[in-house]
Parts: C-alpha cells; sequence; structure tokens
C-alpha cells in the first residue's frame, strides 16, 4: 500500500516496504519514508506541526522527521478514506543510550524559538482547565456507577473503592497550579516549547533517534520531566532514583531551572496521571486481553499507593534540590509533610 501511495501521491518510487517502530516504512536513495495515520488530527494542527517541524530542523536538528509534500505541496493527503502524513529523514543517527537530559533540553532551547502562533496544538497554560475535565468527566461515571454496580466486575469494584482517594490528590494538584500561578512569577525559561504528549526513553526511537512531529504539543517543558519521570519511577519503583536525579543534572546544565518551573514539575508529578488513564483506557477498551492487562495495572497502582506518596513527598530530596526548594519557599500540601 505505501508503495503505491508514494508513487501516485509524492511520485516517488519506493523500494520494499518494512517496519520502522509502529509504522510502515520504505526506502529510496537512502530517505526513509514513513506512513503515519492522521486522520485524528484536523488539516490545521498538521499544517502547523508541519511548520514547527521544519522550523527545528532549520534550527539544527537533524533527527526531526518532515513532512514530505504530496504532488500538490500539501503535507498530509487523502488515501482510500483515510488521511495519512508521510514523514521523511535522510539521517537515521542509530540510538544510543545517556545523556538524555542533555538532548532534551537541547530540543526545548530550539523550540522555545518558534517564531509564530502555536494555536491547534498548545497546551501551555491549560493544565488546570483540562485536568479539571478529566476529573469532572471520571467523578460522573463514578457517580452513576455507584448506584449500579452489582458486585460481578473486580475492575469496576477497585475504581468505586480507590477513586476518593485518587480524586484527593487531583484536587491537590490543580490547587497547587492555581497557587503557583498566584504566588510566583514566570520567567524567560517557563515560555512555551514543544513538548511530547508522552515523553519517555522510548519516545525518540527505538533503535534510531526519529523526532515524530506526531508525538509533539506545545507546552511547558516541565510536562516532558514529569512524564518521563512518572515513566522511569513505574518501571522499576525501587531502583529510578539514580536515573531521575542524573536526568535532571543533565537537563539543568544546560536550561536551569526556575521556581515557577520547579512548581509546574511539583504539581505534574502529584497529578495521578497514571490512574486516570488506566481506568480510562480500560472503559475504552475493545478485548478481554487489554482489559486484563489494565486490571493488573490498576491493581500495581493501588499497591504501590503508599510508595508514590513517600515518593511526592521526598521529591526534592530524590532530585537533590531540597535546598533549592527551601531557598525558594516551594511549599509542600500538608497531606505530603508528614509522610
Amino acid at each position: 500500500m505505501l508503495r503505491r501511495l508514494l508513487k501516485e501521491k509524492y511520485n516517488i518510487q519506493a523500494e520494499e516496504e518494512f517496519r520502522f517502530d509502529h509504522y510502515n516504512a520504505c526506502k529510496s536513495q537512502n530517505e526513509v519514508y514513513i506512513l503515519v495515520p492522521a486522520n485524528h488530527l484536523k488539516e490545521e494542527a498538521l499544517t502547523e506541526l508541519d511548520q514547527i517541524a521544519e522550523h527545528l530542523r532549520m534550527s539544527g536538528d537533524k533527527n526531526i522527521a518532515g513532512f514530505k509534500k504530496t504532488t500538490e505541496g500539501k503535507p498530509y493527503t487523502e488515501w482510500e478514506e483515510a488521511r495519512y502524513a508521510v514523514l521523511s529523514n535522510q539521517r537515521l543517527q542509530p540510538r544510543k543510550e545517556g545523556h538524555f537530559g542533555r538532548k532534551l533540553a537541547k530540543f526545548h532551547f530550539r523550540g522555545r524559538t518558534v517564531n509564530f502562533a502555536v494555536e491547534q496544538t498548545s497546551r501551555i497554560g491549560q493544565w488546570k482547565t483540562l485536568w479539571e475535565t478529566r476529573l469532572d468527566q471520571m467523578e460522573k461515571v463514578w457517580n452513576d456507577m455507584v448506584f449500579q454496580f452489582d458486585g460481578e466486575s473486580e475492575f469496576d469494584r477497585l475504581f468505586l473503592e480507590s477513586f476518593p482517594y485518587y480524586m484527593g490528590m487531583a484536587e491537590n494538584a490543580i490547587q497547587y497550579i492555581v497557587d503557583t500561578e498566584f504566588d510566583d512569577e514566570p520567567m524567560m525559561t517557563d515560555t512555551g516549547t514543544v513538548c511530547h504528549e508522552r515523553f519517555s526513553n522510548r519516545t525518540w526511537g527505538e533503535q534510531y533517534y526519529v523526532k515524530n512531529p506526531f508525538d509533539w504539543v506545545f507546552d511547558h517543558a516541565t510536562r516532558d520531566l514529569a512524564e518521563w519521570t512518572r515513566e522511569k519511577y513505574f518501571k522499576n519503583i525501587k531502583t529510578y532514583q539514580p536515573d531521575v536525579r542524573k536526568f535532571v543534572e543533565e537537563y539543568e546544565s544546560i536550561s536551569p531551572l526556575s521556581s515557577f518551573s520547579w512548581r509546574l514539575y511539583y504539581a505534574r508529578m502529584m497529578f495521578p496521571l497514571h490512574y486516570f488513564e488506566c481506568i480510562e483506557s480500560y472503559y475504552g477498551a475493545q478485548t478481554e486481553q487489554e482489559r486484563n492487562i489494565l486490571k493488573e495495572k490498576l491493581e500495581k497502582y493501588l499497591h504501590q499507593s503508599p510508595e508514590y506518596e513517600q515518593f511526592i513527598s521526598r521529591f526534592f530530596e530524590i532530585v537533590n534540590h531540597q535546598e533549592v526548594a527551601k531557598q525558594w519557599y516551594i511549599p509542600m500540601p500538608e497531606w505530603l509533610e508528614s509522610k
């Protein structure tokens, strides 16, 4: 399919198809073409991501997978009643472990130089509203389920019992955002930059560095710091500390965090996104296998909730910034002070 699409829509004669991470791809004259489904994005958002990708590429990032234009000059195409984009990269750099914090800080530095208004993919300043909406939606589901629960579903029971606790944690995180915006002042480094929906060690590819525009949102840099930290924590709650400390040290060697940044970082760690995503994914799952995996994940989260409280309460100590937190009077919610 991809070779035919490239020929008809892009006038590219490609070689055999292969899998590149979780996408279909082709090669032609040392250039890799990656097919990405794009039905979930509006045309305006695709155009915006194309502009951002080109800006980052022109700013010196050679690992950007840019949008290949069709013969009509568009960054996407309609094919067999679906919308697709073709991303291309001529320089596939083998992925190496290490210095991930430095690499992310450099990426954010380039992202802050975007010199046009970003609207479609912007999340800057919206955490409070987005979290409130998410919380309200889940609370409605919970309230409806309280009166309908028949005792048959183990997952439903776990959700009904656990939601009040996580609702309280989410409300604390939302209030922390409100207090931060009232009490603290953002600095130049707190302007919006190119971030990722959920940043982790795997976001930039498994074997090669490929920065995919479909992973991006325009947001505060601490979004990526927090989600990388969250993923690292849950991957191994016994051995995460050295990796997190090193990651933060590397990041700050390029781009030191302001007091405002630290507070946003902390608020995002406090917000139980892992719990919300697990619940939402379960009730949207299509197969029994998916539901079983998510049930096990929820059980793990609930079992580890005391450890997560400890992690949040000791966060500044773990990242070796307890003195900075004292110096800048970064507050800790009362319910965490005794943990």
